[in-house]
């Protein structure tokens, strides 16, 4: 768990119960609204949004509530202000922890994301204080099964020529890494490709991974889904080893 915390609260959405859907529908019209202020609200001209908007849907997100989120970020509907966040610390087993947040509300964010860094034996950090051991990236994910039957050591070659900086397999999916400026050519040519994005990002990539005891990874799980149930919390990135 480094960085595809949307990811995991899009699977958990559809069988979520009506509480939790709620909140987490917060959180994807938030990231629509920032998306729309940021570029506009045309998913064509706007890839941020589009990836945002494709991730409501995925979440069976009503359309209603992803057309009311784009308006609020144009200045077509009335609505508090929604600022993004960054706050650092380090969580149990000393894993470098960066919480992104979208909030309307900065100082009750900073009072949630303190007390959750304090309940799990972590501490929160001086701005910097762990940023230095990240670098930002593009980050894309498809899923594994779109792999099977074809040449694995040709279609590398195939997204390096892309662009792609790196290319990490895992139990259940393709990781490919790539410069920020280069992440929406690199998603385009996957789509040209027959491949399905279906996450595309500008994450914070550890520079080194640390592993942890299973006891302290135990803790780390507890603490990332706490910041996952956060209705401000947008994302998390860790450098523990997966």
């Amino acid at each position: 768990m480094s960085g595809h915390s949307k990811w995991a609260t899009i699977k958990r959405a559809k069988g979520a119960a009506d509480a939790k859907r709620s909140a987490i529908f917060t959180k994807l019209a938030r990231a629509i609204t920032v998306a729309a202020r940021e570029k506009g609200g045309d998913p064509i001209t706007n890839f941020g949004l589009r990836l945002a908007m494709e991730k409501a849907k995925a979440a069976n997100m009503p359309k209603d509530n992803i057309e009311r989120a784009i308006k609020r970020g144009t200045g077509e509907l009335e609505g508090a202000a929604i600022e993004e966040l960054f706050y650092e610390g380090f969580g149990p087993g000393k894993v470098a922890v960066i919480v992104k947040c979208l909030t309307d509300n900065k100082n009750r964010t900073a009072q949630s994301i303190k007390h959750l860094f304090s309940k799990f034996g972590g501490s929160m950090g001086d701005p910097n204080s762990v940023s230095w051991q990240f670098e930002k990236k593009g980050v894309i994910r498809i899923e594994l099964e779109q792999f099977a039957g074809k040449d694995m050591d040709e279609l590398e070659l195939e997204i390096i020529d892309l662009g792609a900086q790196d290319i990490l397999k895992t139990n259940d999916a393709v990781i490919v890494y790539t410069n920020m400026e280069d992440l929406q050519d690199v998603s385009k040519g996957l789509e040209d490709l027959g491949f399905n994005v279906e996450y595309a990002e500008i994450e914070f990539v550890p520079k080194d991974r640390i592993e942890i005891s299973k006891e302290e990874q135990s803790k780390l799980d507890n603490f990332l889904e706490a910041l996952d149930d956060d209705e401000d919390v947008d994302d998390y990135y860790t450098n523990v080893k997966e």
